[in-house]
């Protein structure tokens, strides 16, 4: 009897919910439904490479369960763009269920071919995701701009294999550019004509130059980068209105200062460069030079946003004029194993938001003479948020570790005491090394005032008084032009910029 009990109270039940409405989705009528967005924006993207997921959602605001009778695309299957609704790819979708006052997610994607689309350069893709609900239908607008762009990769042998670049005993995923190559022409010769984007490293063969010129836009992928052979050279010409920039390949706005995007550019052992007017930024390390050959010339180069170094220099030659770093994990300036340097109106700052960081580091490796160092700053500024901006490891004491700052700013705090400013290399005093230079011992002491640190505008501000005209002009001479084409011949401020008016209070 009991067992019969059981059984009639769980038809009871199920019967019982069988007559409940809750789940009686009735046709929406169009009237219920709101969006979180009426167009999405999807960011800037390459043609025939695939875009970011973008969200969109939908709210039933009404008190009923609604069943919306059709989503779909306005160009429908022929829509470079797509959706997934409630979990499910397509471009077409009927009668999705929302409950009352719920929402639901549409993702977005596109994949845009250039060349099916404009014979120009970039262009703006449209569509729209159409609710149709009885009579009424609303929509969504999608927009996207899609580049057109040379690209630039390994290729790919029969036998699944991709072409390879040897460093020794090691091959890194890579391809030599070209100067003949049958679908891009001279690879040696890049423009402004469309930005290239780079997947694995591009080499410069030996004996061969890559000339970049002004306007020209590098974009690279994750992993990679450029790199010389020996007896190559690497010659980037922009202009002060028009500058050569380098920089990762995700254009979403989010990724607009990200570091470590790309590795960076490698001026390998035996090769040289020069490189004037450019930026480069995103990278783990943004330039790395190898004990090149001849001196490298950095004039009016800006490198941002590094997960490692801006400057990273090993045993390398480097005459640097109007160079700007900031915001990298390591340093904005980073000598390694000695070398022969010379910067002139320089302003190597750095404000990485996390600790275990400084503007300028030197070492001289195990201090033998094939790891001298030989470094000489003029009119400019090594400052950062780190306590102690320039740090300096020679291996022993003064032997091959010969350094000069001159009419430069040092921001130098020694917290904790733990550097001994007395004796060598941090003896301020000693003009052999720091000769009429500003040393700023505390937070306020000769404060540069730079323009907007977290926008990487380094320029330091009519409020920086004892850094304004503080140069030696003949140094300015030698760099007669701040980063921005403004004279500095009769009154030269320190750093790569003269100072400008200070944002309004």
């Amino acid at each position: 009897m009991k067992f019969l009990y059981h059984i009639i109270l769980l038809v009871s039940i199920i019967s019982l919910a069988s007559c409940r409405d809750d789940f009686n989705f009735e046709p929406a009528t169009g009237s219920e439904l709101a969006f979180s967005k009426d167009t999405v924006y999807l960011d800037t993207i390459f043609s025939n490479i695939g875009s970011s997921t973008y969200n969109l959602k939908v709210y039933n605001k009404s008190n009923k369960d609604i069943k919306i009778p059709s989503i779909k695309l306005g160009k429908g299957e022929s829509s470079n763009f797509r959706l997934m609704v409630d979990g499910m790819p397509g471009k077409s979708f009927e009668n999705i269920e929302l409950l009352a006052k719920d929402s639901l997610f549409i993702f977005v994607e596109t994949t845009v071919d250039i060349k099916q689309q404009t014979n120009g350069k970039e262009f703006l893709y449209t569509d729209e995701i159409l609710f149709q609900a009885g009579s009424n239908q609303q929509k969504v607008n999608l927009v996207t701009l899609v580049k057109d762009a040379v690209f630039l990769y390994p290729q790919k042998f029969e036998d699944g294999s991709y072409e390879s670049l040897n460093f020794g005993d090691t091959k890194i995923y890579g391809f030599f550019l070209d100067e003949n190559d049958a679908t891009n022409g001279n690879e040696l010769e890049w423009n402004n004509n469309k930005p290239y984007v780079i997947y694995g490293y591009a080499a410069v063969p030996p004996n061969k130059t890559l000339n970049v010129s002004e306007g020209t836009q590098v974009h690279f992928h994750r992993n990679s980068g450029l790199v010389t052979f020996p007896n190559a050279n690497l010659n980037v010409n922009g202009s002060i209105e028009n500058l050569a920039v380098f920089q990762g390949d995700r254009l979403e706005p989010s990724f607009e200062d990200t570091p470590g995007q790309w590795d960076g550019i490698w001026i390998s052992q035996d090769s040289d460069a020069s490189i004037s007017n450019a930026i480069i930024k995103n990278a783990v390390d943004g330039l790395f030079i190898n004990k090149n050959k001849l001196p490298v010339n950095l004039t009016n180069l800006q490198i941002y946003n590094c997960e490692k170094n801006a400057l990273l220099l090993q045993v390398a030659n480097v005459i640097g004029k109007n160079i700007v770093t900031n915001n990298c994990g390591v340093a904005g300036l980073n000598i390694n194993f000695g070398g022969t340097y010379d910067f002139t109106h320089c302003t190597f700052a750095n404000f990485w938001s996390r600790q275990n960081q400084t503007a300028v580091v030197m070492n001289n490796g195990d201090g033998t003479n094939a790891f001298a160092l030989n470094a000489h700053f003029k009119n400019s500024i090594i400052y950062g948020n780190a306590s102690e901006s320039l740090l300096m490891v020679p291996a022993n004491k003064e032997t091959n570790f010969t350094f000069k700052f001159e009419y430069s700013l040092v921001k130098f705090l020694n917290s904790a005491n733990r550097f001994n400013t007395d004796s060598f290399p941090y003896n301020f005093s000693n003009i052999t090394n720091f000769n009429n230079c500003l040393i700023a011992k505390n937070f306020n002491e000769h404060q540069p005032y730079f323009y907007n640190t977290n926008k990487n505008e380094l320029m330091i501000t009519e409020k920086a008084t004892s850094l304004i005209n503080y140069g030696n002009l003949l140094f300015a001479q030698q760099v007669p032009q701040d980063l921005l084409g403004k004279s500095r011949l009769t009154s030269a401020d320190l750093g790569a910029y003269q100072h400008v008016s200070s944002s309004a209070d």
